[in-house]
């Protein structure tokens, strides 16, 4: 009878030292988890506990810690693209809007006819430039939102891409460039967007004509499995570009500025690309700069 007694409370005892210990552990967890929350603090929860319901409940705490600075990140991250957009935009929109009043301003004081016409020109321009600079703003920001999507039908790449580079004639005329072409023959069909896929050549086409040198190719070509548009340009000798960049929004922005550009060209066709469950991708080729865009056939999207 005394040895159960004796038994029985050496467990009650064991127990009680348990509960003490896992009430203790709680209330640390407690102490952590508001130390966490009135600080921004990288710390971890940490028991003393290895094992057991503690160790489970600090882990599946620390994960919830973890996505909860993950979260924050991101959110910061977001909050800086849009002041670094701002920020170049207020840039770019400005040059512009000043020379505008300039030109208005000697409009208004110049009575000889010849002057007033040339103002007049260079002032819709100056228009239109800030109309390209606000629609690429808009696109890229309609990019940014995860919930955007593309309708998506079959389309002619082929058709589309002679299309678009018809419509740059006069530019590469302007700058004396004669562009080189290889574009198969067959019928190219993909899974696209007609718009984004006109968007996303004349993107790239108008980043070869601000950054290139005078030498440019468009070779269009497939396979049985996937088609491939390289866009190259020639570039000056030992000029750096960081082709881990040059997707990335206001890339070279000082340069692309001096050419009325936000900057974001490249940076838009890579979402567009990305959107139609493309691939883009950019590389150096001993003094060719090369962009290549992939995508499945539409006869291989059924396989």
């Amino acid at each position: 009878m005394y040895i159960m007694i004796g038994v029985l409370s050496v467990l009650i005892l064991i127990l009680i030292c348990i509960l003490i210990s896992y009430k203790r552990q709680v209330k640390d967890i407690c102490r952590q988890l508001r130390f966490l929350q009135e600080c921004d603090s990288n710390m971890l929860i940490t028991t003393e506990m290895k094992k057991g319901h503690i160790e489970e409940l600090a882990e599946l705490l620390n994960t919830l810690l973890k996505e909860r600075k993950k979260e924050r990140a991101d959110y910061q991250k977001k909050e800086r693209m849009i002041a670094d957009i701002y920020t170049n935009l207020s840039h770019d929109i400005r040059t512009p809007l000043t020379s505008l009043d300039g030109y208005f301003q000697l409009l208004e004081e110049t009575q000889e006819e010849n002057d007033r016409k040339r103002y007049i020109q260079i002032i819709q321009e100056r228009i239109e430039s800030l109309k390209e600079m606000l629609e690429e703003l808009f696109t890229y920001t309609k990019l940014q939102n995860g919930t955007y999507e593309l309708k998506l039908e079959p389309q002619n790449v082929g058709q589309i891409l002679k299309e678009t580079v018809f419509s740059y004639y006069d530019d590469w005329a302007e700058q004396g460039i004669s562009p080189q072409f290889e574009i198969t023959e067959e019928p190219v069909w993909i899974r696209g967007n007609k718009q984004a896929l006109r968007r996303t050549i004349q993107n790239i086409i108008r980043n070869g004509l601000d950054h290139g040198n005078k030498e440019i190719r468009i070779q269009l070509s497939r396979n049985e499995k996937q088609m491939e548009l390289v866009f190259q340009n020639k570039i000056e000798p030992g000029e750096q570009i960081d082709i881990s960049r040059v997707f990335e929004r206001f890339y070279k922005a000082d340069k692309a500025r001096s050419k009325s550009s936000t900057g974001l060209g490249l940076s838009i066709a890579k979402g567009f690309v990305q959107k139609m469950h493309g691939e883009i991708a950019a590389e150096i080729k001993e003094d060719w700069f090369c962009i290549k865009i992939s995508f499945p056939c539409e006869t291989c999207l059924s396989d």
